[in-house]
């Protein structure tokens, strides 16, 4: 207790359980964002073939794209103040 009045103990992290979609509908994302292909794929750098691929069914995003889509799809800003050049 006195270290914590201190302010030298951290407080315990809140524990939380990851859910990582199985699928990503990516052209209603970027619809919903009024994004082209290109501008999408450039505003969080992902690969352009890569987006034409998934939205077109000849490939599926692998976990680390939807986790990537899934937080596009709740904070895009923070993705892209996460990206962005300093």
């Amino acid at each position: 207790m006195a270290a914590h009045l201190r302010g030298t103990l951290d407080p315990p992290l809140r524990e939380y359980r990851v859910t990582v979609p199985e699928t990503v509908d990516v052209p209603a994302l970027r619809a919903r964002m009024g994004l082209s292909q290109a501008a999408f794929a450039r505003r969080f750098g992902i690969d352009v073939t890569a987006l034409q691929a998934w939205e077109q069914g000849r490939r599926r995003p692998d976990r680390t794209a939807r986790v990537l889509l899934a937080v596009i799809a709740r904070e895009p800003a923070a993705v892209q103040r996460a990206l962005a050049a300093e």
